[in-house]
């Protein structure tokens, strides 16, 4: 059996990591390079940034910054923010990046996927979707940071973007980010029985019994987490051991 990952995220702006509450009320976190070491070395199977303020402001994502970051970690590192073209993706990947992240850019030029996967592989190649449950009890796709609502469903995106070569899927509930109160269980779970490709759960890790559900009854392959790791909520290293003594297989 795969090894279930657990994934830090930095939410980058201006430079520093934030964190918020449904992509709201953004707080200061730290210094981006400095909890990439941290999280390295207390065995984070993976890092992902977000330069989340990216798209709406038009920008590409910092470089240097990536590159400041990858030469001091040794786990595979995914970049998105700003991101759409293979231009783009081939800037990343000199500057220290794994795979990159494209999300908006995407959505509104489907063809992007296909040219950035012909280009580098759909390994390399990772959808990020912002999703947001509607009271009709539907999940929607929503754009630009969470800012922009559309009209389509996220598993018809979902599926979608893997015919076009996605390798994995990001999935980011706003609904649950920063609430702490768990992974949203049902769409993951969705998507993961759907699709032939890996699914990051993102957005409501508050507890280790968290990562356990959304493992153990989505089927998530990753969990992503970032405010509990930040503060110091919850430690990697503790978390790994509860999830193998509850018989889910990880890296230790």
């Amino acid at each position: 059996m795969l090894c279930k990952r657990i994934i830090p995220c930095l939410d980058i702006k201006d430079g520093r990591t934030v964190k918020g509450v449904n992509f709201c009320s953004l707080k200061d976190a730290g210094d981006p390079v400095a909890l990439a070491v941290q999280y390295a070395k207390q065995g984070a199977d993976e890092l992902v940034l977000l330069d989340i303020t990216a798209t709406v402001e038009r920008r590409k994502t910092f470089a240097s910054l990536v590159n400041d970051i990858a030469s001091s970690i040794n786990i595979p590192f995914t970049v998105g923010g700003g991101i759409r073209t293979v231009a783009d993706v081939e800037l990343l990947l000199k500057n220290g990046a794994d795979k990159i992240s494209v999300n908006s850019a995407a959505f509104k030029q489907p063809s992007v996927i296909k040219e950035m996967c012909a280009a580098f592989g759909s390994q390399c190649v990772v959808l990020a979707i912002d999703t947001k449950k509607e009271e009709n009890g539907d999940w929607y796709v929503y754009l630009n940071g969470g800012t922009i609502k559309t009209t389509v469903k996220t598993i018809d995106w979902a599926r979608q973007a893997v015919d076009l070569g996605a390798g994995e899927i990001l999935l980011t509930s706003m609904n649950n980010d920063g609430t702490k109160n768990g992974f949203a269980l049902d769409i993951t779970r969705a998507l993961a029985a759907g699709l032939p490709v890996p699914i990051i759960a993102s957005g409501g890790a508050g507890s280790p019994e968290h990562f356990k559900e959304v493992f153990e009854f989505a089927n998530a392959d990753a969990a992503l987490a970032a405010s509990v790791f930040h503060y110091g909520e919850i430690l990697i290293p503790e978390l790994k051991k509860y999830l193998q003594q509850e018989n889910i297989t990880v890296r230790i």
